[in-house]
C-alpha cells in the first residue's frame, strides 16, 4: 500500500526505483500469493510475475523469495518499474471507477454494474488553493452535465448522481474562516446544485471532518433554502454514524425538510476518518472525542440513525452505505417495507450485495479521477476496510466463525465493563501516569468560541502593568506605555523597568531564599508547581489576551502558548516527585551505605524570548523552582505584561516572593548585569544564537565557579522535500511552518529544498496557498499571520528581502491589507536561492528561502545543510524509508519531523532543544532538563562503624 500510494506520482525514475527498492526489499510475497481470490491481494504480485521471463523463477534459487530478491537488485531497468506501475493500475481499477466521467459512466454499463445505480465523485479532496478549487468546481460542473445525458429523465433518485465534498470547493473550508465560506462556497454550491435540479439527477454533499461539520451544514442550510430548488427532493448529504452528534445531525435535517415541505437524501456511513478525528481531538487537548473508540459502538449507532432516517417518513429518503452483513440485515427489518436503498463502494463488497441487487435498489459510491489522485484515497480507503476489526477483512478470514462475523453489536456493547476503548485515552490523558494534559479549546465547536471570545474581550478591556517583582513586593519607577504590535497606537498596558538597585535586592531576596527552597523537597515543591499548572490553566483566556494583543499572537497561537505553560508545570512537577523527593540508593559492599541526591544550584537567571510570552517564560523559571533553585526572571522587553501577570500566578500558587522574583528591562543593562553578578549560579536562555554567545563569554570571564549555561538558540531550519512526497501534503506543511506565527517560532521552517522534478509544481502550489493567508488583527479568529514584533524586526525582515531580490529570485508576497497600516506587519514572502550559503545567520520572520536540487544531489543538499553549524529542526517529506533514514544519521539535529509540519515541540512528546550553534543540547520538556538545574551530592556511610553490620548478621538461613 506505501508502494501504491506514491510510485504514480513520482516523475523521476531514479526515486521511483529508490522507492521500489525501499519497499520490496523485505516483503513477504510467496506468503500472500494465492492465498487470496481479492486482486487487492494479488495485483501487485502478478505485476511482479510480468518479469518473469526476464528473470527465471527456478525453485533452486529460492522461489518467489529468491526472485524478488533478485528484482529489487535490478530494479533500475525500465521494464520492472513498468511492471509495479501497472500492478498499481491494477489496483486503481478497482477501486476508482473511471479516470474520466465518461470511462466512469462507459463502465457502469458493463454486466457487474448495470443492475446498480450510480454516485460519482470527481476525487475532489481537500483544495489548497483558487486554482484547485476552480478545478474541482469545473469537474463537478462537466461531470453533471455528462451524467444528465445518461439519466433518461428517470428523476433524481433512479438517476445516476453526483457527490461533491465542499472543501474541494473553497480552499479555506474551516469555522476561523466562516464569513468568507458564507459569501464565497454556498453560491458555488448553490450553483452545482441548480444545475443538478435543471438535469433532473441527484447531489449529495459528502461528509468530512468533524471540524467541519457545523459549517457544513451551515451552507447545506443556506442552499437548500433556495426557493428555485424547492420540490426537486434530490438534494442530499452524507451523515457520518461514527459521529456522537449523527442523531442529532439527521433530526436537524428532518427539521429542514418539514419546514420546507421538502425532501432531503441521506446517505448513513460509518466513517472514513475515524484515526484522524482521533488523533486531532488528542492534539487539541479537548473534552473528549467527536467520534466512537469502538466498532460495535459505531455499529449500534448506525443502527440508531437508521432507525431515525426510516421514521422521518418521507422527509429524508435513506441511502445505507455499509459493507456489513449483519447491518443490512438489520436495516431490512427496521424498513418494514419502508422505501430505501443500500449503497456500496466501488471495488468493495461485490460478495455481499451479489445476495442483494436486484431485490432492493442498490447504489455504488464511484470515485473518478486520475490515478496520481486517487492514491491518498485509495489507501485510505483500503486500510480503512482492511483493518482486522472489519466487516470486509473478517468475512474473508476463514478462521473467524460465521458467528463472529454476523455478531450482534448491541449485544456486544451490553456485555462491555469499559464501553470507551481503554487502550485509547482520552484528550488530557494521552501523557500517561497521572499527569494531565493542558485543556484546549474546540475552535470549530460555537459553544466553546463564545465563551472564550467573551473572555479575551473582558481581558482585553482591562489594562496591564509590570514592574520590577522583588520578594514578592511591586517595585515603583518610572512607567511606559506597552503598545499592541498590531495597531501601535492602541496601548496594552504600562511597564516599569527594574534598574541596578531593583535587580541587586532581588538577587539579595533570592539568595536568602534559596537554601530553604532547595530543603523544602521535591514533593512540596511539585504540590505547588501542580496548583501553578492549575491556575494558569484557569487564568487561560487572560493569559490569551495578553499574548495577543502584546505579543501580537493569533489567538489559537495564544492559546496554545498558556496550554504549553501549564504542560511545563504538570511536566516538572511530575519530574521534581520522581527526581527530587528522596535521595536515590546506590549499590556498595556489605556494611556501606552510598546515597545520592539532586539539589538546587542556587540562584538561577532566567532569560526568554517574546516569541513564547508564556510558555518559555513559565517553562524555564518553573523548571528551575522544581530543582531546588531561586529565580530571577527576566523576561524580553517587549513582553514585560505577560511575564508579570505569570510570576503573580507563581506567588498565588504557594511560590515565596523572594523565591521568584521580576526583573523586567533591556538586555544590555539588566541582562548583562544579571549574567555578570556572581550570586548567579546558572543561566537559562532562549533567544539568538549572538547573544548566546555573548552571554557564554560573560560567564567564562567571571571568577569563582564554572556557571552552567542552558541556552536554546537559534536555527537555519530545513525541510528536504523529494519526488515522492504527496506535494498537498507538503504544501500544507510548509505553510503552517514557515508562515504561521508570522514565521517568529524558534522551530519554524526557513529553507525548502525541492526536488527539481516536482519544485515547479509545488512551488506553484505554495504561491496559490500563500494567496490564501489572511493577516490582520490577531484577536480576529480569522487571521492566520499577525504582526512581527515591534520596529526593529519588521526592518530587518525588510532589509534582508531587498537583499534577496538581488541576490536570489521573488517568488511571492502576500498582500498587506489596509487595516495593518498602524501595526509592525511584514507580509510573507518567498525567494528562490540557488544555494544555502547565500544566507548567513537566521531570519526571523515569514520569509521563505527555496532551493531546488537535482534527485542525484541529496548527499550536496546535507552537506549544505551540515556546515550552516546549526542543530535545531529539521523536516524531511518523502516516502521512501532509507532516504529518511540517511537524512537522519547524517544531519546532528534537536527535533526531526518526518511527513509533517515543523512547528509544536509538545512537553513530554517533542521535548524542544538544539545542538551546534542552536544550543548546548537539553530538551526543554524532556525527561532530562531538570537534571541540568541541578547537583548532584552523595554520601557514603560505613554502617560498621558503631558495631558491626546489623543486617548482615542478623541474616537466617534458607
Amino acid at each position: 500500500m506505501c508502494l501504491a500510494e506514491a510510485l504514480l506520482r513520482i516523475p523521476d525514475a531514479a526515486t521511483a526505483d529508490r522507492l521500489i527498492r525501499d519497499k520490496l526489499a523485505a516483503a513477504d510475497f510467496e506468503r500472500h500469493l494465492g492465498g487470496s481470490e481479492s486482486v487487492l491481494v494479488n495485483a501487485p504480485i502478478w505485476g511482479l510475475m510480468l518479469t518473469g521471463r526476464l528473470i527465471r523463477l527456478d525453485d533452486d534459487e529460492g522461489g518467489i523469495g529468491g526472485f524478488v530478491r533478485r528484482l529489487v537488485a535490478r530494479s533500475g531497468e525500465p521494464v520492472i518499474r513498468q511492471a509495479m506501475i501497472q500492478a498499481t493500475r491494477i489496483l486503481s481499477r478497482q477501486v476508482v471507477m473511471g479516470r474520466t466521467i465518461e470511462e466512469a459512466l462507459e463502465r457502469s454499463t458493463e454486466s457487474d454494474h448495470v443492475a446498480y445505480r450510480h454516485s460519482f465523485d470527481m476525487l475532489g479532496e481537500a483544495a489548497h488553493t483558487a486554482e484547485d478549487a476552480g478545478r474541482y468546481h469545473e469537474a463537478y460542473a462537466a461531470a453533471i452535465d455528462a451524467v444528465a445525458a445518461w439519466a433518461d429523465g428517470r428523476g433524481p433518485v433512479a438517476s445516476p448522481g453526483i457527490s461533491v465534498k465542499q472543501s474541494a470547493l473553497h480552499p479555506r473550508f474551516e469555522t476561523a474562516q466562516r464569513t468568507r465560506v458564507i459569501a464565497e462556497l454556498a453560491p458555488r454550491l448553490l450553483a452545482l446544485a441548480r444545475r443538478t435540479r435543471d438535469v433532473g439527477i441527484g447531489l449529495t454533499v459528502d461528509a468530512e471532518e468533524a471540524h467541519r461539520r457545523d459549517l457544513m451544514l451551515e451552507v447545506v442550510g443556506i442552499v437548500f433554502a433556495e426557493p428555485a430548488l424547492r420540490g426537486w427532493g434530490g438534494f442530499g448529504l452524507a451523515v457520518q454514524a461514527y459521529q456522537k452528534r449523527a442523531p442529532h445531525v439527521v433530526d436537524h435535517l428532518a427539521r429542514l425538510a418539514r419546514a420546507r415541505d421538502d425532501r432531503i437524501m441521506v446517505r448513513l456511513v460509518k466513517g472514513a476518518y475515524w484515526d484522524t478525528e482521533i488523533k486531532r481531538a488528542q492534539e487539541r487537548g479537548l473534552d473528549g472525542f467527536p467520534v466512537y473508540t469502538r466498532k460495535a459502538s459505531t455499529d449500534v449507532s448506525y443502527l440508531a440513525v437508521a432507525r431515525r432516517l426510516l421514521d422521518a417518513g418521507e422527509r429524508l429518503y435513506p441511502q445505507f452505505a455499509t459493507h456489513n452483513a449483519h447491518t443490512v440485515a438489520a436495516i431490512d427489518a427496521i424498513a418494514a417495507g419502508r422505501p430505501f436503498e443500500y449503497q456500496r463502494l466501488h471495488g468493495m463488497g461485490e460478495a455481499l450485495y451479489d445476495q442483494i441487487v436486484g431485490t432492493r435498489p442498490c447504489r455504488v459510491y464511484a470515485p473518478v479521477g486520475s490515478h496520481e489522485d486517487l492514491l491518498p484515497y485509495l489507501v485510505r480507503r483500503l486500510l480503512e476496510n482492511g483493518a482486522n476489526t472489519s466487516f470486509v477483512n473478517r468475512w474473508i478470514d476463514d478462521d473467524v466463525p460465521i458467528e463472529a462475523v454476523v455478531a450482534d453489536p448491541v449485544g456486544r456493547t451490553e456485555t462491555l465493563v469499559v464501553v470507551p476503548h481503554p487502550r485509547i485515552p482520552l484528550p488530557v490523558e494521552i501523557a500517561g501516569g497521572a499527569r494531565r494534559v493542558a485543556r484546549g479549546i474546540d475552535f470549530a465547536d460555537p459553544l466553546a468560541l463564545h465563551p472564550l471570545a467573551d473572555a479575551l474581550a473582558r481581558a482585553v478591556a482591562t489594562g496591564a502593568e509590570a514592574a520590577p517583582i522583588v520578594d514578592g513586593r511591586m517595585v515603583p519607577g518610572r512607567a511606559r506605555d506597552v503598545t499592541d504590535p498590531a495597531d501601535r497606537r492602541r496601548v496594552v498596558g504600562i511597564a516599569v523597568d527594574a534598574d541596578r538597585a531593583s535587580l541587586d535586592a532581588a538577587l539579595t531576596a533570592a539568595a536568602a531564599a534559596q537554601n530553604g527552597r532547595d530543603a523544602l523537597g521535591g514533593a512540596a515543591r511539585a504540590n505547588i508547581l501542580d496548583c501553578a499548572g492549575d491556575l494558569l490553566e484557569a487564568e487561560m483566556p487572560a493569559l490569551a489576551a495578553l499574548a495577543i494583543r502584546e505579543g501580537g499572537k493569533t489567538v489559537a497561537d495564544a492559546i496554545a502558548d498558556v496550554r504549553e505553560a501549564v504542560d511545563y508545570a504538570r511536566f516538572y512537577a511530575d519530574a521534581a516527585r520522581r527526581d527530587f523527593a528522596a535521595p536515590a540508593a546506590l549499590p556498595g559492599p556489605a556494611g556501606e551505605s552510598n546515597r545520592l541526591a539532586l539539589h538546587g544550584r542556587g540562584v538561577f537567571a532566567c532569560i526568554s524570548p517574546w516569541n513564547f510570552p508564556i510558555a518559555i517564560f513559565a517553562g524555564q523559571v518553573i523548571a528551575a523552582l522544581a530543582a531546588g533553585n531561586a529565580v530571577i526572571a527576566k523576561p524580553a522587553e517587549q513582553t514585560p505584561l505577560a511575564a508579570a501577570a505569570v510570576i503573580r500566578l507563581l506567588h498565588r500558587a504557594g511560590v515565596p516572593g523572594a523565591v521568584v522574583n521580576l526583573v523586567p528591562g533591556d538586555g544590555a543593562t539588566i541582562g548583562a548585569a544579571l549574567v555578570g553578578d556572581p550570586r548567579v549560579a546558572g543561566v537559562a536562555f532562549t533567544g539568538s544564537t549572538e547573544v548566546g554567545r555573548l552571554i557564554n563569554r560573560t560567564l567564562a570571564g567571571r571568577d569563582g565557579p564554572i556557571v552552567p549555561l542552558i541556552a536554546e538558540t537559534g536555527g537555519q531550519n530545513a525541510m528536504i522535500v523529494d519526488s515522492s512526497a504527496l506535494a498537498e501534503q507538503v504544501v500544507a506543511d510548509v505553510v503552517i511552518s514557515a508562515f504561521l506565527s508570522a514565521g517568529q517560532r524558534c522551530l519554524a521552517l526557513r529553507v525548502l529544498f525541492l526536488q527539481d522534478d516536482v519544485a515547479d509544481r509545488v512551488i506553484r502550489m505554495l504561491t496559490g496557498a500563500m494567496a490564501e493567508l489572511s493577516i490582520g488583527d490577531p484577536v480576529l479568529l480569522a487571521t492566520d499571520v499577525g504582526p512581527v514584533i515591534d520596529a526593529d524586526a519588521r526592518t530587518m525582515l525588510e532589509s534582508h528581502a531587498g537583499r534577496m531580490a538581488r541576490d536570489g529570485r521573488f517568488l511571492y508576497a502576500c498582500a498587506l491589507p489596509p487595516e495593518t497600516a498602524h501595526g509592525t506587519f511584514f507580509a510573507p514572502r518567498a525567494f528562490a536561492i540557488d544555494r544555502l550559503d547565500i544566507l548567513d545567520r537566521e531570519v526571523f520572520g515569514p520569509i521563505l528561502h527555496v532551493v531546488r536540487f537535482a534527485g542525484d544531489w541529496l548527499e550536496d543538499v546535507i552537506g549544505a545543510v551540515r556546515r550552516t553549524g546549526y542543530g535545531l529542526t529539521l523536516g524531511v517529506h518523502s516516502r521512501i524509508e532509507s532516504t529518511i533514514e540517511a537524512i537522519r544519521r547524517a544531519l546532528p539535529v534537536g527535533n526531526v519531523y518526518v511527513n509533517r509540519a515543523m512547528i509544536g515541540a509538545v512537553v513530554g512528546m517533542q521535548p524542544f532543544g538544539g545542538e551546534g550553534l542552536s544550543g548546548t543540547g537539553p530538551k526543554a520538556g524532556g525527561p532530562h532538563y531538570l537534571q541540568r538545574f541541578a547537583l548532584e551530592r552523595a554520601v557514603s556511610v560505613n554502617t560498621t562503624a558503631s558495631g558491626g553490620n546489623v543486617a548482615l548478621l542478623s541474616l537466617e538461613e534458607d
